[in-house]
């Protein structure tokens, strides 16, 4: 092959190096900056992998980032805190309701359940069966 073909090919390929390495590098691929479909699919995937007293609410906030709906309360000394992040579309109006998200209770700064926003028990019912049964 002609020197000034490889070369040229060498060159490109080089660019090629140079601006992967700079996407990898200052491309920030978290969950906030993704459009609508793609966090509700991450979010799902996500959520279906992680497992009860082994998730934490800081774990959560890094992997998941900023939660669409959240409420927090403390009882007895006890903090919970419920974070709502979208998972299913249901209403094309601009606005995230509970039942388009999965719900993550923590307690104490652990997971301790996940369900569907639209089954989270009104009024803290949720904090007086976790009360009961610990």
């Amino acid at each position: 092959m002609n020197k000034k073909v490889i070369s040229r090919i060498l060159l490109a390929l080089a660019a090629y190096g140079i601006f992967v390495a700079l996407v990898v590098t200052f491309y920030d691929d978290s969950p906030d900056k993704m459009e609508w479909k793609d966090r509700e699919s991450y979010n799902r995937q996500f959520i279906a992998k992680i497992k009860l007293d082994e998730f934490t609410f800081d774990q959560a906030i890094a992997q998941l980032g900023s939660p669409d709906i959240t409420e927090a309360k403390t009882v007895n000394n006890d903090n919970f805190q419920v974070m709502f992040y979208r998972t299913q579309h249901v209403k094309s109006d601009g606005i995230t309701t509970q039942d388009e998200c999965t719900f993550l209770l923590f307690v104490n700064g652990v997971l301790k359940e996940i369900g569907l926003g639209d089954n989270y028990p009104e009024q803290w019912e949720i904090i007086k069966n976790y009360q009961t049964s610990t």
